[in-house]
């Protein structure tokens, strides 16, 4: 059983196995439409799963680095170049937080 929520073109943007209050219509069966919505929607999960995982091995990278268990020139030259490179990108943005003020619409 699938309950399924449409937008205003009819796409579907919402399909679970259990009843939701935006539910709209239900099928007994997978269709080929409700089946490629899945298919889609797994992707989604693991491309955002892929990027969580990213930022938990350069974590922990860091602390094995940091206890001095490995350095960063025990990696390949590849793997070097991009921690370092995300390492300046997080330091640069962390550099900008101090440009957002505790209201939600001032930016700078």
């Amino acid at each position: 059983m699938h309950f399924i929520e449409r937008n205003s073109e009819g796409q579907i943007v919402r399909v679970e196995p259990t009843p939701f209050p935006e539910s709209t219509e239900r099928s007994d069966e997978t269709t080929a439409e409700i089946g490629e919505w899945l298919r889609i929607n797994t992707l989604h999960q693991l491309q955002q799963s892929d990027l969580d995982m990213v930022r938990v091995l350069e974590d922990l990278i860091e602390v094995l680095m940091s206890k001095g268990v490995i350095s960063i020139t025990d990696l390949p030259p590849a793997a070097q170049n991009k921690l370092l490179s995300r390492a300046q990108a997080r330091q640069t943005l962390g550099g900008l937080e101090d440009l957002i003020g505790e209201e939600e619409d001032r930016l700078i």
